[in-house]
């Protein structure tokens, strides 16, 4: 069984936090929480296809130059080669589930 007391857990962008929920070479499950007005650096993976799903709070992500607003329970999915950014304006923490397959351990690039 796994959870965030017992996953791996690492920060990440200095103020956010990830648990690797699953962490195998052909997929990753890894919950995400964001602080108040946090935002990741804008990249692509190369291989990897994402799927971001809200489980607390509204999370803003732009893809390929598009944003939109996800809530509590939505999701969106991001193909490889798509450059994105994960943002979150509001005054509360958002948390939410990146689902990645192949994993992205190497694949990331700065867009």
């Amino acid at each position: 069984m796994i959870s965030k007391e017992n996953a791996e857990h690492y920060i990440w962008g200095g103020n956010c936090d990830g648990w690797r929920l699953v962490d195998r070479e052909g997929c990753s499950i890894i919950h995400e929480k964001m602080p108040p007005d946090s935002q990741e650096v804008r990249h692509f993976h190369q291989t990897a296809e994402q799927f971001f799903f809200v489980l607390s709070g509204c999370l803003h992500i732009e893809i390929a130059g598009t944003e939109h607003e996800l809530h509590s329970h939505e999701g969106i999915e991001i193909p490889p080669n798509t450059p994105h950014q994960a943002m979150n304006r509001s005054d509360e923490a958002v948390e939410f589930l990146v689902i990645s397959r192949p994993n992205t351990r190497g694949d990331r690039v700065l867009a």
